[in-house]
C-alpha cells in the first residue's frame, strides 16, 4: 500500500467507467457490471481510507467488483444461464479475478468504450445521455435531473429504461465501426459537455468547481479528438468542444475568491488566467473553423474566446458575442443560450432591452429556475431598481443548490439591501 495518490473520490471517479468496461466485455452485462462496480467502489471509500490506496487501484476494484459479478451469477437463474454462455466463448482464465498487482494498463482504457456503448442507438438521445452520465461520468441521479430540469424520481426511471434496453440489445462490448460513431457521436459529445459543466460549475454541494471531474471531461475530449482524426466533420466537432473546456477552464484560477465564494466573470484577475490553455483553445477553434461549417460546440467556443482575449472586462467585444448567440440559438434553440442572449444584449442594448428578452423565458423550463432570477436581478440592478433586484438574488439563492452560488447571491442581496 501506498498514500502517494489523491483522494480517494478523485481516485476514484475515473477509475469506475474502466472497471467498468473491463467487466462489461467480461460478462456481457452491462448493467450487472455497473451494480458490481458500484459495491466495489463502496468498499474502496470504507476500507482505503483506513488501510491506504492499493497500489493498484484499479486491480483491486477489478477483483472486488469480479467477485460481485461471479456472486451474482451463481445466485440466479438467469445469471447461470448467462455464466454458460460466456463460459463458452470465453477463455477459462476470464472467470478467474485478475490479480491486484496485475498491471494497470492491461485492459486498457475503456472509457471511451463506454461512451459510445451507453449512446447506443436503440435508446432516446435523452436517456443515452442520462445513462452515460450515470455510468462513465459518475454523476449522481439528483445532478443529471438537474441538468435536463427534471424531477429526480423521473430521471431515475429514464437511466433504468436505458439500462433494460442495452441487455436486451446485447450490443457487444467494443469500439463501434466509423459510420457507428458518426450515429452516436452527437450524443457523445454532449455527455462529455455536461460532465465538464458539472465540473466547472457544480449544480449542487459545498465546492463550486469538482476538478477531477472537468479535467477527465478534457482527457477524453482530447483522447475523442484524436480517435476522430481524419473524418472531416466528427473531427471538427470534437475540436470544437475540446476548444469550449479549454478556454472555459482557463478561468478556473480566478473564479473564487477567499472562502471559495464565485468571482463574477467582469471582477476576476485575468492574470490569473491559463494562457497556454487559451492558446490552445484558440489554435483548435481556429483550425475547427477553417475546414468546415461552424457547429455549436465551436459557437461556443468563439464566444469563450472573445471573453479571454479581451484584456479587460471593459474591453470586451459585446456586440460579436451578442451576434453569436443569436446564430447559436438558431441553430441549437436551448433556454440557456437564451438567457445568456438576454444578458449580452443588456450589455450591448441597456438592460431594458435584455429584461425584455428574459420576460418569456419565465413561463418555460426555466421557470423559477436560480438562473433566470439571478440574471434578472443583475440586470434590474443595472438599471438601479435596487430593491426589485433584492428580491431576485434572494430568491435565487433559496432555489440554488450550490453552496458558493447561494453565499454569493446572499451577499449581492444583502450589499443592495444596505445601500437602500
Amino acid at each position: 500500500m501506498t498514500a502517494a495518490h489523491p483522494p480517494v473520490g478523485d481516485l476514484l471517479r475515473p477509475l469506475a467507467p474502466q472497471v467498468a468496461g473491463v467487466l462489461t466485455r467480461r460478462f456481457g452485462d452491462f448493467d450487472a457490471a455497473e451494480d458490481a462496480v458500484q459495491e466495489a467502489m463502496l468498499d474502496a471509500l470504507a476500507q482505503w481510507p483506513a488501510e491506504g490506496v492499493p497500489d493498484n487501484p484499479k486491480g483491486w476494484l477489478v477483483q472486488v467488483a469480479y467477485r460481485r459479478m461471479i456472486e451474482q451469477v451463481r445466485g440466479e437463474q438467469a445469471r447461470r444461464r448467462r455464466e454458460e454462455l460466456v463460459a463458452a466463448r470465453s477463455p477459462a482464465d476470464h472467470w478467474t479475478s485478475p490479480a491486484t498487482d496485475r498491471a494497470p494498463g492491461t485492459d486498457g482504457d475503456d472509457t471511451l468504450v463506454m461512451l459510445f456503448l451507453g449512446c447506443h442507438p436503440a435508446l432516446t438521445p435523452a436517456s443515452a445521455i442520462a445513462l452515460t452520465l450515470r455510468a462513465v461520468g459518475g454523476l449522481t441521479t439528483a445532478e443529471i435531473g438537474r441538468a435536463f430540469m427534471v424531477p429526480e424520481a423521473t430521471m431515475a426511471q429514464r437511466i433504468s429504461r436505458a439500462k433494460q434496453r442495452i441487455r436486451a440489445s446485447r450490443v457487444p462490448f467494443r469500439m463501434p465501426e466509423p459510420e457507428e460513431r458518426a450515429e452516436r457521436l452527437a450524443a457523445v459529445l454532449h455527455v462529455l459537455y455536461l460532465i465538464f459543466n458539472e465540473g466547472y460549475a457544480s449544480s449542487g454541494g459545498p465546492g463550486l468547481h469538482r476538478v477531477e471531474l472537468s479535467r477527465e471531461a478534457i482527457r477524453l475530449a482530447r483522447t475523442l479528438h484524436r480517435l476522430l482524426r481524419g473524418q472531416p466533420h466528427g473531427e471538427c466537432e470534437a475540436a470544437g468542444l475540446l476548444a469550449l473546456m479549454l478556454l472555459t477552464d482557463a478561468r478556473r484560477p480566478a473564479r473564487t475568491g477567499p472562502g471559495g465564494v464565485p468571482v463574477p466573470l467582469a471582477e476576476q484577475d485575468r492574470s490569473l488566467w491559463d494562457r497556454e490553455a487559451i492558446a490552445e483553445g484558440v489554435a483548435l477553434l481556429t483550425t475547427a473553423l477553417r475546414r468546415g461549417a461552424a457547429g455549436p460546440y465551436q459557437i461556443q467556443a468563439a464566444i469563450a474566446a472573445v471573453h479571454d482575449e479581451a484584456a479587460t472586462a471593459e474591453e470586451t467585444d459585446w456586440p460579436q458575442i451578442l451576434a453569436l448567440y443569436g446564430l447559436l440559438e438558431r441553430m441549437s434553440p436551448n433556454p440557456m443560450v437564451s438567457l445568456n442572449r438576454a444578458v449580452a444584449a443588456a450589455m450591448v442594448h441597456g438592460p431594458a432591452a435584455g429584461l425584455a428578452l428574459l420576460e418569456p423565458l419565465a413561463d418555460g423550463p426555466l421557470a423559477g429556475h436560480h438562473r433566470l432570477h439571478a440574471a434578472r436581478a443583475h440586470l434590474l440592478e443595472m438599471t438601479g431598481d435596487h430593491r426589485a433586484a433584492v428580491e431576485d438574488y434572494r430568491a435565487a439563492a433559496s432555489r440554488t443548490a450550490s453552496v458558493p452560488e447561494r453565499d454569493h447571491l446572499i451577499m449581492r442581496a444583502a450589499r443592495l439591501t444596505a445601500s437602500l
